[in-house]
């Protein structure tokens, strides 16, 4: 140890590391930057605490030292969502407007459906309390509170037993002093209070509503997440990626844990774009295929931002990257359905138990599928550090033979070629119905499933251009380690005729707030860049267009307009309806690193019989870390590595980039 120039001890400095973290439903991924050194790990999820995977990853990874700093990426949200597992919510909303939640739109998202179904309202009607208040379009309050009247509110809350409390009133938007009131009414219980006005200070009421009833159903079970993940990571500076794909400090996390939902899948999506410029394109569909569902999204030059989603059914407005998710991944569960069709997923194995093959589940899924195929080496995953059983793996897919009546390795591959069909049409989904031609996008595959199954996929895609990157299965992870810290808030300002000047002044209290709360978090104010948008619309019109506030905005809404819907109409009278602003900080410097050339050809370290199409080839398994800069190969073949396996199929040619990135070329 050091001595002062005054003879006492002085500490050694703590060692800077940043690191990003990524939870998953099967795996938790941890990727890391000590010392200019880039580490990775990947440890199995443990679904009943997620904290006590992250705290077993980072000490295996890193020793002793904790972080400087953290950014999260969770699906604690998520999962308490669609596992019906969130918080018994007590809802306040105006008299008469109760089955609000219930009625919702009316939209029919499956138009000839003969017997749709809608998700179960997340308040039972016993718990939605009206009242006596009531708020005009303009902000003018036709009926205010009384105190009588807030004192029965606090009793039938207290009377509710409920663990978290949504507060949505009509308009409160354009005046939000009566949420406001109901809020402090309830501060004596001390329950999470979900406030719609501070979650999304939009207008159409049943939007509103359906968020902050979503924040408020999921925010117990994150916060106590969050808290229990701080205590253990004190001396932490701990960030929680958001669903637009940039990050937030713990306190807004655990507020408005909503705007997480979609985080890891973002935190893929930014991952991917970092590594765009290293990658000769930047118009490419990601393929994030993990071990409970895959998530895919356009990136055409920029990441697509919406703001209004629909997670397990339920309408959600805040912004989140353009993300499709189906469930199929690598522990979807195969099976025959009453008609004795096969079957894969949405059901999945997770992480407990997990797939046959990792020895204590007994159901046959999409990766014991793989291993029977040979497109997974047993003695190479993760990196060797996880025991696998293909007997195991063998007895659950014999098992689904016998069902079909037919030999193991046809059910292999009825499973492989079932669960690409369904892959397949979630990537229409963002490009075919959406005006896209998949062919004029290449495809990046990561995610610990992904380059197993890419190359196939792009094949029945028409895409003949696939990139896998280095670590894809540590991707989100990655995205997570470089985001932002930013802010996205918006508001209803109705302004007709509108001009350059006059929405910009609009949009200074929004540009303001996000501003203050970046540089409270440890922002340069030098290095906020900041972002307006407007939702626009010709004067009558239902719904609007998202266009980029600059000097030419009315126009570029024009030209907007005419390419999604065919017609423009500059001569009519437009509107703007809501502003956006986006703020974010500098973002972390994790850039890709080069690897080494060299003139030598690439050896291969093992050989496996490979279920190539349809038939069985003995063909080279080859490590990743042995793939220099210039190696080209032609399928098939096998590449193992720590985080993912990949399959080559015999319809592509590999080469390797000064990155590590395989490109794989039909």
């Amino acid at each position: 140890m050091r001595r002062s120039k005054r003879g006492g001890a002085v500490k050694p400095a703590r060692p800077v590391i940043l690191a990003g973290i990524d939870t998953g439903g099967t795996f938790t991924d941890l990727v890391a930057i000590a010392d200019g050194q880039f580490l990775v790990h990947k440890v199995p999820s443990t679904p009943d605490d997620p904290a006590r995977a992250v705290m077993a990853g980072l000490a295996e990874m890193l020793g002793a030292p904790e972080p400087s700093l953290l950014t999260y990426s969770s699906t604690v949200a998520t999962n308490a969502l669609l596992e019906g597992k969130g918080a018994r919510v007590a809802l306040f909303t105006n008299a008469g407007f109760e089955d609000l939640i219930e009625i919702g739109r009316q939209n029919r998202s499956e138009l000839y459906a003969l017997s749709p179904s809608r998700p179960v309202p997340l308040v039972s009607r016993a718990m939605r309390h009206g009242v006596a208040q009531r708020t005009l379009f303009d902000g003018s309050e036709l009926k205010p509170f009384t105190r009588a009247e807030l004192s029965r509110i606090l009793s039938a809350a207290r009377q509710s037993r409920a663990g978290a409390f949504a507060v949505c009133l009509l308009h409160s938007y354009a005046n939000p002093n009566a949420e406001d009131a109901i809020a402090r009414a309830l501060e004596p219980l001390g329950g999470p209070v979900s406030v719609s006005h501070r979650i999304s200070a939009e207008y159409r009421e049943f939007e509103r509503l359906s968020t902050t009833v979503v924040n408020a159903y999921v925010a117990p079970r994150m916060a106590a997440h969050l808290e229990n993940l701080g205590r253990k990571l004190a001396r932490t500076r701990l960030r929680v990626m958001q669903s637009n794909g940039q990050a937030v400090g713990l306190e807004l996390a655990r507020a408005e844990p909503v705007r997480t939902i979609l985080s890891g899948p973002a935190a893929g999506v930014i991952g991917a774009a970092s590594m765009a410029k290293t990658l000769g394109t930047d118009r490419f569909i990601t393929f994030d295929m993990g071990g409970t569902s895959t998530d895919v999204s356009l990136f055409d030059r920029r990441a697509r931002i919406r703001t209004l989603s629909y997670p397990n059914g339920y309408a959600v407005r805040t912004p989140v990257v353009d993300i499709h998710t189906v469930g199929a991944g690598g522990g979807s569960i195969a099976r025959l359905d009453a008609g004795g069709s096969l079957r894969v997923g949405p059901e999945s194995a997770g992480a407990n138990p997990g797939p046959a093959c990792y020895g204590r589940g007994t159901e046959a899924t999409v990766t014991d599928a793989d291993l029977v195929a040979g497109r997974l080496v047993a003695t190479s995953f993760l990196g060797g550090k996880m025991a696998i059983y293909p007997e195991r793996a063998e007895a659950a897919i014999g098992r689904l033979a016998r069902a079909m009546k037919t030999d193991p390795a046809r059910a292999a591959r009825g499973v492989i070629r079932v669960v690409n069909a369904n892959m397949e049409r979630a990537i229409r989904v963002i490009t075919v119905e959406r005006g896209f031609d998949p062919r004029d996008f290449a495809m990046l595959a990561f995610g610990g499933a992904g380059p197993m199954h890419a190359c196939e996929l792009a094949m029945a895609l028409g895409i003949r251009h696939v990139v896998l990157p280095r670590n894809p299965g540590l991707l989100c992870a990655w995205g997570a380690l470089g985001a932002p810290l930013g802010r996205e808030y918006s508001a209803t300002v109705r302004e007709p005729e509108p001009d350059f000047a006059r929405v910009m002044r609009r949009a200074q209290p929004l540009l303001k707030r996000a501003r203050v709360e970046l540089v409270a978090e440890g922002v340069r104010a030098d290095d906020i860049a900041e972002e307006v948008f407007a939702d626009m619309r010709y004067r009558g019109q239902s719904y609007e267009i998202e266009v980029p506030v600059t000097r030419d905005f009315v126009a570029r809404f024009h030209e907007a307009h005419r390419r999604t819907f065919g017609h423009a109409a500059p001569e009519a009278a437009v509107e703007v309806v809501n502003l956006r602003v986006r703020s974010r900080g500098a973002a972390v410097e994790a850039a890709p690193q080069p690897i080494a050339a060299s003139r030598r050809g690439a050896a291969p370290v093992s050989k496996i019989e490979t279920l190539a199409g349809e038939r069985r080839l003995t063909v080279p398994v080859y490590s990743r870390e042995h793939l220099a800069e210039g190696t080209r190969l032609r399928g098939p073949f096998i590449v193992v590595e720590l985080s993912s396996t990949a399959y080559v199929a015999p319809e592509f040619a590999m080469r390797v980039d000064g990155f590590g990135n395989l490109h794989l070329e039909a």
